[in-house]
């Protein structure tokens, strides 16, 4: 680009760069700042009681078999049980599919989306409160409703194609489908959040890039390109995070559209989990729930130290 874009954009990045050496080097006074110990507290005890007793809990009753009046101590027994599930390895190619084909969905259609809704568009309001409103709508609810209106016979979908003489397929029965038919519904309920993750990272990039662009006569594109697309990043790590969390360990909207049918054809680890759980096998699914925790725990923290790098080089 030319002069004015030229001028303005090294500027910005040694600004960023100087604050970025002042934290490593602890010159910047605000990251020198400690606070009283007790500040500490609430939040500590909160995490303890959440998340550290459950999870400690958790880790017990795995080497158990137990039930509300016995428990009783079997060490690895029922990991090893867990595995021997001739339907667990089916279940975990399903979740990493349902994963990644969600979490990618939210962001193309997430970004897409936030584009349109941060340009100058006539009730840019009113669409981003459409946009929103699926979130704020229960999941079992959404499963339930999405679930009739893809019913092979007499679902509004398979109705309307076959008003224009075109044979709806069974959205929800046939095994080929119905793990992507219930990715979908959850791509249409979640994309709101990932909409407006987008929609705060698109706004909070300086105006200063977007007035040098103009003064210098780029097009759409190369604004799109040189400017939102690679300052948009820490929205796109957030979208990827938290979809894939989500993904991973997604569980209501496919217990209520299919129950992890038909056969075993859309079973992720949670429905088998919960299976174990309906079964009266209690301790052999809380070791399935520390299983899907490992594996959530393994694929999540070196993305997000990947993602958080390559943010800090952003």
């Amino acid at each position: 680009m030319a002069s004015t874009m030229a001028q303005v954009l090294p500027d910005l990045d040694r600004r960023r760069g100087r604050r970025r050496r002042k934290r490593r080097t602890g010159t910047d006074p605000f990251a020198r700042r400690t606070y009283p110990l007790w500040f500490h507290l609430p939040a500590s005890l909160l995490y303890v009681v959440l998340f550290a007793v459950p999870t400690f809990a958790s880790l017990y009753f795995s080497l158990t078999r137990w039930t509300l009046f016995d428990v009783t101590f079997i060490g690895f027994d029922n990991f090893v049980q867990f595995f021997q599930d001739p339907q667990l390895s089916q279940s975990l190619v399903h979740t990493l599919i349902y994963a990644v084909v969600t979490s990618g969905a939210k962001v193309v259609l997430g970004f897409a989306l936030a584009l349109l809704l941060t340009s100058n568009l006539i009730g840019r309001g009113y669409l981003r409160a459409v946009t929103f409103f699926p979130v704020l709508v229960s999941t079992i609810g959404v499963g339930l409703t999405f679930k009739v209106l893809l019913d092979p016979f007499d679902g509004v979908v398979n109705q309307t194609l076959a008003a224009f003489g075109i044979a709806g397929p069974g959205w929800l029965t046939d095994p080929n489908l119905a793990l992507l038919s219930v990715a979908l519904v959850d791509v249409w309920k979640g994309l709101g959040i990932a909409t407006l993750i987008y929609i705060a990272g698109i706004v909070a990039i300086p105006q200063e890039y977007f007035e040098a662009a103009r003064v210098d006569g780029a097009g759409a594109w190369t604004v799109f390109r040189s400017i939102i697309f690679p300052l948009s990043w820490p929205a796109t790590g957030t979208v990827i995070i938290l979809s894939l969390i989500g993904g991973l360990r997604s569980f209501d909207l496919i217990w209520a559209m299919t129950k992890g049918g038909p056969g075993f054809s859309s079973d992720v680890v949670a429905s088998v989990i919960y299976k174990q759980y309906q079964a009266g096998f209690y301790g052999l699914s809380t070791a399935g729930n520390v299983v899907l925790f490992v594996i959530v725990a393994a694929i999540m923290i070196p993305l997000a130290s990947y993602i958080g790098r390559r943010g800090v080089e952003s």
